[in-house]
């Protein structure tokens, strides 16, 4: 039998659903409550699609295909529809995709991992993940003034983690100076200042494979952390151990080396791509054509791309008293930008993905974070700030973490989704529900606010006949999915938890 799918003739196989031969045929629609290995019921409305002939909407996962049809599965009604689904899922979706201290970071360190990692002893793993892009970790852990932790959901409770002196103490303990194999890409970089916001630029552009010099006019590197910075908050060892492990990247500095209208001309013939990271704009870089104005060169928000093709700007020669942490993610950020630049693809900067997020913690829900970590207020090193935490305090504070991040940030659907159709999310944290966690199992958790109730739980339990499973409870607007007769979650889930968690299309259930 034949239909039109998107205006295109095509034979389909009798008793398919729209969605399997539109799959079938290279057509991908969105589903979230679908599942091959079930049966199934419509739920999500996210794949919907059109009939050309009435303009009527329908779920592609359900309908079956017939003869003659005419189905549109991409046009703007279609999508707008999808995304509106989308939005009254997210509406009622309890749940952040990546913590509050995260997205309060500048430069947007996975700080949970990294809490994570360190409470398991795991030190260099947790340098690893703060390297990835903190670069100056245990510089920063000295002298960052901690937006994440003015924000961190354990601050009304018993005090916020120490996510700065944990930071730190990955620093100064997990670093290594192994090289890491990296493939050259045979383009160069060339960074104006080695500041704090030169030393990141020039530590991310490495790691993308590029041959990076910096152009210092002083002696020595660091800038204002070298000159500017108090021994006995930032002592010189450790500014030293750190750049060191940036030149170690393969990174060139050249120290004493003023650059003036001639030599940055003639820095533009020899490189790629510059990046001026020099601090406030001085008389002499007035010449170089770059366009400025009273606090500093004129740069793109988002990509820090200047109108002169290849040359960027960061930190403070943009504008002056930016904080350490924001100029470093500055430094982080400019490399995107260079590398999409050198490899002539659309500078767009760094992506950024779409975040769920539901704001502040309710009083009644601040035993349910507490599962997951240790009880005990925040704690000050023994020894004080200078010296820092031990192994065993860093072990216990980084435990105190309450795991706010999702444990699908990059296979939710929900999310992925979200990113997908640009959708905006509205959560009126005053009236939303209140979300639990349910952690009484070896394997997985149950997170009800993440739960968008697609029933692949309770359909996947019934089919492989667990004792209780899942089922919904409730009726109408108040219907919640659970475990009946008040199991506890152990007790619901014995056959099939690992394989329910991974079919769970949010993070509401997943692998602990």
């Amino acid at each position: 039998m034949k239909l039109k799918l998107n205006h295109t003739e095509i034979e389909f196989e009798e008793g398919k659903t729209i969605y399997e031969v539109a799959k079938a045929n290279g057509i991908d629609i969105p589903v979230m409550c679908f599942n091959d290995d079930l049966e199934h019921f419509t739920s999500c409305m996210i794949c919907l699609v059109k009939d050309a002939k009435t303009g009527k909407l329908m779920p592609s996962c359900t309908m079956k295909a017939e003869k003659g049809m005419d189905i549109i599965t991409n046009d703007e009604e279609v999508q707008e529809s999808r995304k509106m689904a989308l939005e009254l899922l997210l509406s009622e979706h309890v749940g952040d995709c990546e913590a509050p201290c995260r997205t309060a970071c500048p430069a947007y360190m996975d700080i949970p991992l990294m809490n994570r990692l360190l409470a398991a002893g795991k030190v260099k793993e947790a340098w690893k993940v703060v390297t990835k892009d903190i670069a100056l970790p245990s510089v920063l852990g000295r002298i960052c003034p901690a937006p994440c932790e003015g924000v961190c959901r354990r601050k009304p409770i018993d005090g916020a983690v120490s996510i700065c002196l944990l930071k730190r103490y990955a620093g100064d303990v997990g670093s290594t100076q192994e090289k890491p194999d990296i493939k050259q890409s045979g383009k160069k970089v060339a960074i104006i200042g080695s500041g704090i916001a030169g030393l990141a630029a020039a530590k991310h552009s490495a790691e993308k494979g590029h041959a990076v010099t910096i152009f210092e006019k002083e002696e020595q590197p660091g800038g204002k952390l070298r000159y500017d910075t108090a021994e006995e908050l930032l002592p010189k060892t450790v500014l030293n151990k750190e750049i060191n492990q940036i030149k170690n990247l393969g990174v060139t500095i050249k120290t004493g080396s003023l650059v003036d209208e001639k030599t940055f001309k003639k820095i533009q013939k020899d490189f790629n791509a510059i990046v001026i990271a020099s601090g406030g704009i001085t008389e002499e870089q007035k010449n170089w054509e770059i366009p400025f104005n009273d606090k500093g060169f004129i740069a793109d928000q988002n990509t820090y791309a200047t109108e002169v093709l290849g040359v960027f700007v960061v930190g403070t020669a943009i504008k002056l008293g930016r904080l350490a942490i924001k100029m470093l993610a500055q430094g982080k950020e400019v490399a995107f930008s260079v590398d999409q630049y050198v490899n002539d693809k659309p500078v767009v900067g760094e992506t950024k993905r779409f975040n769920s997020r539901f704001g502040k913690l309710k009083e009644i829900e601040f035993d349910e974070y507490l599962k997951e970590s240790l009880p005990g207020n925040r704690i000050e090193p023994k020894s004080g700030k200078t010296e820092g935490f031990t192994l065993q305090e860093m072990k216990v504070e980084a435990a105190r973490c309450l795991h706010c991040d999702c444990r699908k940030p990059d296979t939710c659907k929900l999310r992925l989704y979200s990113d997908e159709f640009d959708v905006k999310q509205k959560v009126d944290n005053d009236r939303r529900h209140v979300t639990k966690k349910n952690v009484q199992h070896d394997y997985v958790i149950f997170e009800t606010g993440k739960c968008i109730k697609c029933g692949i739980c309770v359909r996947m339990t019934a089919k492989y006949q667990e004792d209780f499973g899942f089922t919904f409870i409730g009726r109408g607007f108040d219907v919640e999915i659970g475990i009946p007769f008040n199991k506890m979650l152990h007790e619901g889930l014995k056959k099939v938890a690992v394989e329910v968690a991974d079919a769970c299309p949010t993070g509401a259930i997943a692998r602990k």
